[in-house]
């Protein structure tokens, strides 16, 4: 049994429902009261990609009219005593019987709609693993660090009306994620710009719920008017760059004067920030102080993105 199993149709939804809206795993695990492991493994199954929801042709029978088939052989009525009550042919009601049970009154409408279910996947092969000689060109490709809209670009202009050497850029990302196609290998993924072994919404990396956001920030807009126009000394501004190998370096900068400290720091966590740039404030030589004006240290760091 899957992970993903474990979760009920309703939580399901939910869960596609979320991931499509850019949440992250620990936000979900936390709205709707499951681990974070049985969440990740039905999304991982997928590869991030939500599977098409099943619908039935409206001529077969539904789950309700099974269940009156069912009753109806319990007080032992004829296939054409139920055919006439659900308005249906007798030999579909024969059909139906003879294909999920062997003896009529054994039938279930439960067993026997999920067969049907069962029954109607017809899964087919993708179009790259019907055409292998594509596939291999389309990983030549991906180690080449090309896109997926750069490689079905490139073959449609290569291939022009060759239907078997063109695939479309969506189906090259849907063979990487979902890895039970069995087409291209999950090593490919590494060479996508984006690193991602999963398919994520387009408001994850940007929209999602707290990403982005520094708590407990004040922002620019509720700046004073004295600091606005640099007429008083003594208002200071920090930033944080972030450079290669994960190195941090914060910069303090007097309004006024426009004078520049830079403090390294071992991390872009806020208390090792506001930390070091207390630290350093408070180092400044008495001279630059009266220089300056008078020095108070902020209650919040003034957060420059707003």
């Amino acid at each position: 049994m899957s992970i993903g199993s474990w979760l009920s149709a309703q939580e399901k939804a939910e869960l596609w429902r979320r991931w499509k809206a850019g949440e992250t795993i620990s936000a979900m695990t936390r709205a709707m009261g499951r681990s974070h492991l049985t969440l990740l493994g039905a999304v991982r199954v997928h590869g991030g990609v939500a599977p098409r929801k099943p619908c039935r042709s409206r001529l077969a029978l539904t789950f309700a009219e099974r269940e009156e088939i069912s009753r109806g052989l319990m007080a032992q009525q004829s296939i054409r005593q139920i055919a006439r009550h659900l308005g249906r042919a007798p030999s579909t009601i024969s059909r139906e019987i003879t294909r999920n049970t062997a003896l009529p009154w054994r039938y279930r409408a439960h067993t026997s709609d999920q067969r049907a279910w069962d029954r109607a996947l017809r899964p087919k092969p993708c179009h790259l693993a019907r055409h292998p000689q594509l596939a291999r060109l389309v990983a030549q490709k991906l180690q080449l660090e090309w896109s997926s809209e750069q490689i079905a670009g490139w073959l449609a202009r290569e291939y022009g009306d060759d239907k078997s050497m063109r695939v479309s850029h969506e189906t090259i990302y849907k063979s990487l994620f979902i890895q039970a196609r069995g087409v291209l290998k999950k090593q490919l993924t590494a060479h996508l710009r984006s690193g991602r072994a999963l398919r994520r919404g387009r408001g994850y990396a940007n929209n999602g719920p707290g990403r982005g956001q520094i708590c407990d920030a004040v922002s620019l807009r509720e700046r004073p008017a004295h600091a606005e126009d640099r007429a008083v000394p003594g208002h200071w501004e920090g930033d944080l760059l972030v450079g290669s190998g994960h190195s941090h370096i914060a910069t303090l900068v007097e309004r006024k004067s426009r004078f520049v400290m830079l403090v390294k720091v071992p991390n872009n966590e806020t208390k090792t920030v506001v930390t070091a740039l207390t630290r350093r404030i408070r180092r400044l030589p008495k001279g630059w102080l009266r220089l300056l004006g008078q020095i108070s240290l902020p209650d919040k760091w003034i957060c420059l993105g707003g």
